[in-house]
């Protein structure tokens, strides 16, 4: 039988896996090929549209999606997982979820790789469980384990949500947040720069989707620009793979009175129906090694989503070869704006 490769994490949670006593809980677990090596099951939650999925495979293991999932209940579980998420503020959240589901003395493990900030975010974990302690290190991770945790009696997300106003070309909307979003608290310098491009060449279309929404920043700005300016405005619906970024643009869009659908899913691939344009500042320019194999996933499930004439407008870093790409999988391109930073390309498809 074929043994799948693991994350670092969960090799090293399967290498403690002697300490996984009774109705166990995995947060932010990135692959469903763990829920296989642990067999007796328990639940597990991740916040990425895509992972929760694959996991739904395993009938042994409860799957929900993000920190409001209607199965999270309180109080059930006598060992909880932490996995180390890539956004430090999100820790907090993920700890204060582990509490709240922790049974009394429950067991409560953090794990994460060195490269990822383990180190520092034990500061973290020792500020809820002073007593931890370091149980293993191995794969490039550290495994540390508290025992005898004071579980939480509430778990509000609301309460973790705060609001920041973002402001471009004259017209202001208020922005939900929470903790390991895109971009919190700021507006992108990317999302500026496709914003201005509404004000200097309008869309045209009545339908927008707008990929890899976050916050719902696009759609909530296009609609307040175009109800001041044209009376009227498009529909612009949202995608995103992330639980945080999905709650936080449907309160974005319900403050701003926004008209549009925001769907969770992980990509495009599993998102149904074709509009007359789709924006995007997406998520696969940042870091020095950049995958250009998603880029080219992306434009080619963009073409089947984009009706015949319709545009796409992109932002990404100015150094990136999407203009080449996009000529490819879309049509004529052309930039509407570029500076050191980013460009802002619109595309008509074939």
């Amino acid at each position: 039988m074929q043994r799948y490769v693991l994350p670092n994490s969960h090799e090293a949670l399967l290498r403690n896996s002697h300490l996984l006593t009774g109705r166990l809980a995995l947060l932010g677990a990135s692959s469903s090929s763990l829920l296989a090596e642990l067999p007796s099951g328990g639940m597990v939650m991740s916040e990425h549209a895509g992972h929760a999925h694959a996991m739904s495979d395993y009938a042994s293991w409860q799957v929900c999606f993000g920190y409001d999932d209607p199965g999270l209940k309180p109080a059930g579980f006598d060992t909880v997982v932490v996995f180390l998420p890539k956004a430090r503020a999100e820790l907090d959240l993920r700890l204060a979820l582990a509490r709240w589901l922790s049974a009394p003395e429950a067991t409560l493990i953090l794990l994460g790789e060195k490269k990822e900030g383990i180190a520092g975010a034990v500061k973290q974990f020792k500020a809820i469980a002073p007593e931890a302690t370091k149980i293993d290190s191995a794969r490039h991770c550290q495994v540390w384990r508290a025992t005898g945790i004071e579980p939480l009696t509430s778990f509000d997300l609301e309460a973790w949500m705060g609001w920041h106003r973002i402001e471009c070309a004259g017209v202001s909307v208020d922005v939900a947040g929470l903790p390991g979003i895109f971009s919190q608290g700021e507006l992108d310098g990317g999302t500026e720069a496709l914003l201005e491009t509404f004000v200097q060449t309008p869309l045209k279309a009545d339908r927008v989707l707008d990929f890899a929404c976050g916050a719902g920043v696009i759609g909530a700005w296009l609609q307040s620009w175009q109800r001041e300016r044209e009376g009227g405005h498009a529909t612009v619906d949202g995608v995103d793979v992330q639980s945080q970024a999905v709650i936080c643009a449907r309160a974005t869009y319900e403050r701003a009175a926004a008209a549009g659908t925001i769907i969770a899913s992980d990509g495009l691939a599993e998102i149904e129906g074709s509009w007359p344009a789709i924006v995007t500042n997406p998520p696969f320019h940042s870091g020095v090694k950049t995958d250009i194999s998603m880029t080219e996933n992306f434009l080619r499930d963009v073409s089947r989503h984009l009706e015949s004439r319709g545009e796409l407008r992109l932002v990404a870093n100015s150094f990136l070869p999407y203009e080449t790409l996009i000529k490819r999988f879309i049509g004529p391109v052309e930039r509407l704006y570029e500076d050191r930073r980013f460009c802002v390309y619109r595309a008509v498809r074939r």
